[in-house]
């Protein structure tokens, strides 16, 4: 009996954890983005963001980044993005806002769909630094589902249930070099870029939008 009871008991505390987002390891998973105001949230260009219907997308005057308000170091992002024709997008993270281009990492957000080849360019990718190991990214107006861990050095992408990305960031030694000899853009090696900063959205020219944007902290 006592056993039955202590069962009862577990099962009904994973079922309350679930319905607060507490974690079996106590974490509690973060929602960025409430689906109703962007009061988590700084513009770049005010106004050029909107929470509509439980979607972040452009508004009617769009442009620039939207950044995740504080900073974040190891964690679990899950998120929904769909794109329009020749999107070109990102997620950013362990970013300086006044930086971003050098001072932060980007996973890509871009209509990859159908390519046989894929870059470091390319939906999914670590901007620049490592190409995805396949293309599982859906059509311009379908939902994708993607997965962003990172954890000290490691950064792992799934994307739409495949995994695509699992690098070490400790083997980008060298600025302007990517471990297998190309060059990328940063002028400081990736290993030495900050461990921990801002979370940010893309607006770069076609609309793109959001839903479902849930951290966890590691």
């Amino acid at each position: 009996m006592k056993t039955q009871i202590l069962t009862w008991a577990l099962a009904l505390a994973a079922g309350l954890a679930c319905i607060t987002g507490q974690a079996a390891d106590g974490k509690k998973a973060i929602k960025l983005f409430n689906g109703k105001d962007l009061n988590n949230w700084t513009q770049q260009k005010p106004r050029a963001w909107e929470a509509k219907e439980g979607v972040l997308g452009p508004s009617a005057s769009p442009g620039g980044y939207i950044w995740a308000n504080g900073n974040y170091e190891n964690f679990e992002l899950e998120l929904d993005f769909k794109m329009s024709k020749r999107c070109n997008s990102g997620v950013f993270f362990r970013t300086d806002p006044k930086n971003a281009v050098q001072g932060g990492f980007e996973i890509q957000i871009l209509d990859s769909h159908g390519k046989a080849k894929v870059g470091k360019h390319d939906c999914g990718a670590l901007y620049d630094a490592l190409a995805p190991s396949s293309n599982s990214t859906k059509p311009a107006g379908e939902w994708n589902h993607m997965k962003l861990t990172v954890n000290g050095a490691s950064v792992q992408v799934v994307l739409n249930g495949k995994a695509i990305i699992d690098a070490n960031l400790d083997q980008w030694t060298t600025g302007n070099k990517n471990p297998d000899g190309s060059r990328n853009k940063f002028r400081t090696a990736l290993k030495d870029l900050p461990r921990t900063g801002r979370i940010g959205l893309q607006y770069h020219g076609h609309p793109v939008w959001f839903k479902n944007i849930l951290l966890k902290p590691l």
